[in-house]
C-alpha cells in the first residue's frame, strides 16, 4: 500500500500475515462495479496488498492488473491466471492511456497523494471508466466485546498514521473529480475466533508501530481480557463498508 507524496510502507514487514488475516470482501460488491464498467476486457487494482480484490474482479473482467508500491506485498500476493501483479506507485501505474475500465482501491486511497492519483485515473480511464473505492473501520461482533475492541483501538491512538483520521470519517472529505455515482451499501462478515480476531488487530499499521516504538506488545493484556469474554467459540464478526464511485466524463 502506498502513502501521500512519499511512500511510506506501513505493511511490508508483516506482508504475509496481512494476507492471512484481513476479512473477506463480498463477492456482490465487484459484480455491482462490474455492471457499472463500460466493459470488462481489463481492470486496475490499485494498492493491490494482498491480490484479494484483484483475485475477486478477475471472476468479472478478462484481465486485472494489480498493483502495489511494495514489492514485498506482491511476493506475498495470492496467484491467479487472471491477474497480473507488477509493482508500481498508485500514482504513476505504468498503464497505457484509455486502457482500463474500472479502477477499484480497496482501503488504501487514505495513502496516496490523492490528487495526482485521480490524475492518473482519468489518463488511463477508457471514456466513462469508473474508479471505485472504498474503507472499513470498526467491526461489531456483540454487545460484550464491542466496547473492549474500541479500547483496542483507542489504546493504540498515538500510533496511528495521520491518514487514517481519512478513514475515520469514511471518506467523506474525499473530493472526487468524476461523476459520483450512488452505490449500495456492503458488509463484509466472517466467523472468528478470538486468535483470528487478534491476528487482525496485529496486522493494524497501528499494533505494528506500537512494538516497533516500544518494543513491548501494548496488546497482549489486552488479548488475555478478550479472550475471557469472546469465550471459546467462533462468532460473526462484522465490518461496514463504506463504497464511493465516480465516472470519467
Amino acid at each position: 500500500m502506498q502513502a501521500s507524496h512519499s511512500f511510506k510502507d506501513h505493511f511490508s514487514g508483516h506482508a504475509a500475515s496481512y494476507a492471512e488475516a484481513r476479512p473477506t470482501y463480498p463477492q456482490e460488491l465487484f459484480e455491482f462495479l462490474a455492471d457499472l464498467s463500460p466493459d470488462r476486457d481489463r481492470a486496475w487494482d490499485c494498492a493491490t496488498g494482498s491480490g484479494q480484490a484483484a483475485c475477486a474482479l478477475a471472476a468479472c473482467f478478462d484481465k486485472v492488473v494489480a498493483t502495489d508500491a511494495s514489492a514485498e506485498q506482491i511476493r506475498e500476493a495470492r496467484a491467479n491466471d487472471g491477474v497480473e501483479y507488477r509493482v508500481a506507485p498508485a500514482e504513476a501505474s505504468g498503464l497505457p492511456p484509455d486502457s482500463v475500465g474500472l479502477i477499484t482501491v480497496a482501503q488504501a486511497l487514505h495513502w496516496f497523494d490523492i490528487e495526482k492519483f485521480f490524475e492518473e485515473a482519468q489518463r488511463v480511464l477508457v471514456p466513462t471508466g469508473v474508479v471505485a473505492f472504498w474503507c472499513y473501520g470498526h467491526c461489531s461482533v456483540a454487545a460484550e466485546v464491542d466496547g473492549l475492541l474500541l479500547d483496542i483501538y483507542t489504546s493504540v491512538d498515538d500510533y496511528w498514521p495521520p491518514e487514517r483520521d481519512i478513514v475515520d470519517n469514511k471518506y467523506n472529505d474525499i473530493v472526487l473529480p468524476l461523476a459520483e455515482i450512488t452505490c449500495p451499501s456492503y458488509s463484509m462478515k466472517t466467523e472468528w475466533t478470538v486468535q483470528q480476531i487478534m491476528a487482525y488487530i496485529r496486522t493494524w499499521s497501528a499494533s505494528q508501530a506500537a512494538v516497533r516504538e516500544t518494543g513491548n506488545d501494548p496488546l497482549a493484556g489486552f488479548a488475555v481480557e478478550l479472550e475471557r469474554q469472546w469465550g471459546s467459540q467462533s462468532r460473526t464478526v462484522v465490518w461496514p463498508i463504506t463504497l464511493r464511485a465516480g465516472r470519467k466524463q
